[in-house]
């Protein structure tokens, strides 16, 4: 019965999980600015990996830390419940590991603790390091983050996409690379079972960490107990459940597997009032001494950028409502939920325009879209602070009085080289029409210019006023010129939300 309600608990949240994720226009139309309708940062809020880092490395400490607190506590209590019974991700891979075929001799031998199940434990404690000197690496292997990430940006647009077999997708960068590295982790489970959660999850670590106090305990019963080792064959965390071995409590997922499985009842998981002291982790001390330089160093590492380009360059545009950029860094979780629910597709993930510190991390890109006056869509959905909440009046875009100082991703800036009006004395005003800011930000100004005849062209050529332009890339994004176009943004002139790093 036990087992049959981690099942079904396992499958609602999964679904729960998939629902909000497929999700990207559901928007409230009655709001003069798109909404989400969906929690879908319901989640993050309960993800204590995600509080623990933005508080470490982005210096915040707020309410929402409540939610993540009371699962943590929870976890201290009654085990790695949330990996068994809740996360999507460990749900997938608990899925994919049953599917595998093995001789049951190979599974039992496959599903006894080994000693690389500790790898798990000093990736966190390297991250928490790195974290403690604001560099924000758990982010890219949170598992929600991973999992939104993966799958939002790069398998549901291949699908949305009809072309299956294309070696790119139709809406995000990168997307080829993050969907390969997402299947190779699922077929992993095909080998190990639960590999991810294994050896490699560190919210999985955290919770290990914390129930090494949970009163939560597996009895054995010596006396029934003939070393059949069934209840081996379908243990999902490695951690040693057979009879004569210590059973590892931080390895285990409350699975329940082993009870069910046992022909003699010789198991059972019940609560003991005993004073023990915590259950061990079999952390290596050197390994874990290593683990907090590894993190300590990869700061100093990373920023040095030797080998790469300068940390951010002038075309590198962040959101509307982004912090500043050293904060921005190390609160950003790298989950792709603000390029997901962009209307125009306009947030991209970045490689190293930013640096290596900066990979994954969202980035405008007028190319392929522009920011709309009336989104606020990306600073609503944001679950680390990063980007800081806004309204379209905050936004000051679609207010023409502009009552309150716009804010501006950047300026516009035209290449008098490439420009049609100014290097080829065409007459072109597409970046005109398209600016949606009222006064225009673009202006034409009479000109004139010699023409391929030697005569006098008296024509319009497009001017930017600095004053007013916000950067949303409308102009960039309608420019008919290609690769390079006539008119870019810069982030010159940006406007940041404050934010400590």
């Amino acid at each position: 019965m036990a087992t049959r309600l981690r099942r079904i608990s396992q499958i609602l949240f999964f679904i729960l999980f998939v629902g909000l994720l497929a999700r990207t226009k559901l928007l409230d139309s009655s709001n003069s600015g798109a909404r989400p309708l969906l929690p879908v940062n319901l989640f993050f809020k309960l993800d204590p990996l995600t509080a623990l880092v933005n508080l470490l490395a982005g210096h915040t400490l707020t309410l929402a830390l409540l939610g993540p607190l009371l699962i943590l506590i929870s976890a201290a209590i009654f085990g790695r419940f949330f990996c068994g019974w809740i996360c999507p991700l460990g749900s997938l891979n608990h899925f994919l590991g049953r599917v595998r075929s093995q001789p049951a001799a190979a599974r039992i031998h496959s599903n006894r603790h080994k000693k690389w199940q500790a790898a798990k434990y000093y990736l966190l404690i390297g991250g928490l390091m790195a974290a403690v000197f604001r560099l924000n690496l758990l982010g890219w292997i949170d598992p929600f983050s991973w999992m939104l990430r993966s799958v939002g940006l790069s398998l549901l647009p291949a699908v949305a996409s009809k072309k299956y077999a294309a070696a790119y997708m139709p809406h995000y960068w990168l997307n080829l690379a993050m969907g390969a590295a997402f299947l190779t982790l699922l077929a992993m489970n095909l080998l190990i079972t639960r590999f991810w959660c294994r050896a490699l999850c560190p919210l999985g670590a955290l919770f290990g960490l914390a129930s090494r106090w949970s009163s939560v305990r597996l009895r054995k019963e010596a006396s029934t107990c003939n070393q059949c080792a069934r209840c081996q064959l379908d243990c999902q965390g490695g951690d040693n459940p057979i009879g004569r071995a210590e059973w590892l409590k931080a390895e285990c997922h409350l699975c329940l597997n082993c009870v069910s499985a046992c022909p003699h009842g010789s198991l059972q998981f019940q609560f003991s009032g005993e004073k023990r002291n915590p259950a061990p982790t079999y952390l290596n001390r050197r390994k874990t001494l290593a683990a907090l330089a590894s993190g300590a160093v990869a700061a100093p590492l990373l920023r040095a950028q030797l080998l790469l380009q300068p940390n951010r360059g002038k075309r590198l545009l962040r959101p509307p409502g982004a912090v500043n950029e050293s904060a921005f860094l190390s609160r950003c979780i790298r989950c792709g939920e603000c390029m997901r629910v962009c209307p125009n597709h306009a947030l991209q993930v970045t490689f190293t325009e930013a640096g290596v510190e900066g990979i994954w991390t969202p980035a405008l890109t007028p190319r392929i879209g522009y920011c709309e006056p009336h989104c606020v869509l990306c600073s609503e959905v944001c679950p680390s602070g990063a980007i800081q909440e806004l309204t379209v009046e905050k936004k000051g875009w679609a207010d023409g009085s502009k009552a309150v100082a716009p804010v501006r991703v950047g300026t516009a800036v035209y290449d008098k080289n490439i420009c049609l009006p100014w290097a080829r004395l065409e007459e072109c005003g597409v970046c005109l029409e398209w600016c949606p800011v009222e006064p225009k930000a673009i202006v034409m100004e009479p000109a004139l210019g010699a023409g391929p005849d030697g005569k006098t062209l008296a024509m319009q050529r497009p001017y930017v006023d600095v004053s007013r332009c916000i950067g949303c890339g409308a102009c960039e994004y309608a420019c008919p010129l290609t690769e390079p176009t006539g008119v870019f943004i810069t982030n010159s002139g940006e406007s940041r939300a404050g934010g400590s790093a």
